[in-house]
């Protein structure tokens, strides 16, 4: 019997008490306000400690004096510092391999959480990516922390939500709120916050959604702020007030940025599948990358870390057109080399720093090929930089906001906007993934957003079909099926083998109106042989299945080798039941359900 002063008493107490006072307990209204504000506060105090641990390691490792940053040095103080990176493999290669023989899966992002699980988030996991992140930024690998936030943000979240036993909506929202303060606290931007929360983690903008997460934003900003943490502003002055024919400049800048997200995640992939092909074990592949990222941060250490310092150098100074675009495509190297290589991070940093230097090369190339257009460096650094991060992050608000937030000028939001919707169409129609969803896609997931596709998974062909179907055998000729069959009998036969092997559908309508001749055998005219479900296919790959063949029902087979008939499915029952449960969720996530 535990004793009165357990914990665990006290806390199942607190939760009863929450739970008999409040008539619902589903995280709506003032309570679902309260533990978000919670989260937040949480999120910006955990943000900044992780940050002041990282500068740390940067201040004993790279000789980064206090309010420094590695990127904005000029060079490295030692050569001998350019061998940290590897090191920082070499424990991201030990970590792998003690994870590997404690055989722990892959560990779980908000994202793929709130997409498949509901929002459930092990703190295993969460700590796990923590310290793989802090290791890999810490000794200079060129990865950003931002992935770390959010995991610690939502990971929190998550446990919060599930220790008072919220629904599933409930703990998504919850999870996108410790992302969203994760995010607000690293940029000192509540907007930019909330609307990565939104747009990337809960998948959807609503009424019932807005209070919770700018809650926790604002209460995450303000936390890291009480507690020293080190505000994101570019200072800009003297920018040019842009009218909309002005814009027609920065919305190419806004598809080159659309077009070098993609490059930058084939890139990241073509490294992974150079070190899968080589052979090189996951373990060792973290060391040598590090060894290649040294030596890049030997030629300028613009290139390691996230890229903070380099970020705001590379706007308070200008450079020649050669040297930004050379810092441009070393820092790319530097980046993919570090992902493909195993080093935990993201490249939501990266991006924006990449973006930065692509805006400022195509403001130097205009400049030389159509000086009258006028394209002022500073926007354009703005404009690549937020358009080559919605390409890699997605969310084009999230990026417009964070354009706002830090550049606290309003004329640029227009611009701004245009060129991250002219990205996000460009990645959407012709690539279709996010960074994220990705690495999600090579790994064999769907996932193409936020949307919680966890419901559409559930919904299988097996919970849908019909399992009275009617069968005949294939030898079976056309005179003997007309008998059997009469006309209005029936709409669909499934013609099959011994041992009830599929062979193809017959339409009974078409079969007592074909003039072959009578002793044809019924399998001569079935339709759709190549073509089955299974009971696991979920209701979007029927769906994709039902517009290949052009079949307006089909065969549910056992599998695909034996193809033994189970049941059947028309693809007007599919339909049906997929705009129920796309109107359920709707309800559920706007607070009407």
């Amino acid at each position: 019997m535990p004793a009165r002063n357990d914990p665990q008493v006290y806390a199942r107490r607190l939760r009863a008490v929450l739970i008999s006072s409040i008539p619902v307990l589903e995280a709506r209204g003032i309570v679902i306000v309260l533990m978000a504000g919670t989260v937040g506060a949480i999120a910006g105090a955990l943000v900044t400690g992780m940050s002041a641990l990282v500068q740390s390691m940067h201040w004993l490792l790279f000789d980064v004096q206090p309010g420094g940053r590695l990127s904005a040095m000029f060079s490295l103080a030692d050569p001998v510092q350019a061998m940290f990176p590897a090191i920082g493999g070499l424990l991201l290669g030990l970590s792998v391999i003690w994870l590997r023989k404690r055989k722990f899966r892959t560990p779980v992002d908000p994202i793929e959480a709130n997409a498949l699980y509901g929002g459930r988030m092990s703190l295993t996991d969460t700590f796990i990516i923590v310290a793989q992140t802090m290791i890999s930024s810490g000794f200079g690998a060129s990865v950003g922390l931002e992935a770390g936030y959010t995991q610690i943000g939502s990971g929190i979240a998550s446990r919060l939500a599930r220790a008072f036993h919220l629904r599933r909506n409930d703990v998504r929202m919850l999870v996108g709120c410790g992302a969203a303060g994760a995010i607000a606290a690293a940029f000192d931007a509540p907007l930019t916050g909330a609307f990565y929360g939104f747009e990337l983690v809960i998948g959807i903008y609503s009424v019932a959604n807005v209070a919770p997460v700018m809650t926790a934003a604002i209460a995450a900003s303000l936390t890291a702020e009480m507690f020293g943490g080190v505000p994101f502003p570019l200072e800009l002055s003297g920018l040019p007030n842009l009218t909309a024919s002005e814009y027609v400049p920065f919305l190419l800048l806004g598809l080159l940025g659309g077009a070098a997200s993609i490059a930058i995640m084939h890139l990241v992939s073509i490294v992974e599948r150079v070190f899968v092909r080589l052979s090189i074990d996951a373990s060792v592949r973290p060391f040598i990358g590090g060894i290649f990222v040294g030596l890049l941060g030997l030629v300028t250490p613009q290139v390691l870390s996230s890229g903070h310092g380099a970020l705001h150098r590379e706007f308070a100074m200008n450079y020649a057109l050669p040297v930004v675009a050379s810092v441009f495509v070393l820092k790319l190297a530097a980046s993919a080399i570090s992902l493909g290589s195993g080093f935990r991070g993201g490249l939501f940093f990266a991006s924006l720093f990449l973006g930065a230097l692509l805006g400022k090369v195509f403001a130097g190339v205009m400049a030389m090929t159509a000086p009258s257009a006028g394209i002022d460096p500073a926007v354009a650094a703005v404009v690549g930089m937020t358009s080559l991060a919605v390409g890699v992050v997605g969310g084009p608000l999230t990026m417009t906001f964070l354009a706002l937030e830090s550049t606290r000028d309003l004329t640029l939001t227009g611009v701004v906007l245009a060129a991250s919707i002219m990205s996000a169409i460009l990645v959407r129609e012709t690539f279709g993934y996010s960074f994220s969803t990705w690495r999600f896609h090579l790994r064999g997931e769907t996932i193409r957003s936020a949307h919680d596709v966890g419901w559409m998974r559930s919904l299988t062909v097996g919970s849908m079909m019909r399992k009275d179907v009617r069968t005949i055998p294939a030898s079976t000729t056309l005179a003997e099926f007309r008998k059997e069959v009469p006309l209005g009998s029936g709409q669909r036969v499934i013609a099959v083998e011994q041992a009830d092997q599929y062979v193809g559908m017959l339409l009974v309508p078409e079969l007592h109106s074909d003039r072959s001749d009578g002793d044809t055998p019924v399998s001569a005219l079935a339709q759709f042989k190549d073509a089955v479900l299974v009971p696991s296919m979920n209701v979007q790959t029927a769906a994709e299945t039902f517009q290949r063949t052009g079949a307006e029902e089909l065969a549910v087979v056992e599998d695909f080798d034996e193809r033994i008939v189970l049941g059947l499915l028309t693809e007007s029952h599919l339909m049906r039941r997929y705009a129920e449960e796309l109107d359920k969720a709707r309800r559920d996530l706007s607070g009407e359900g």
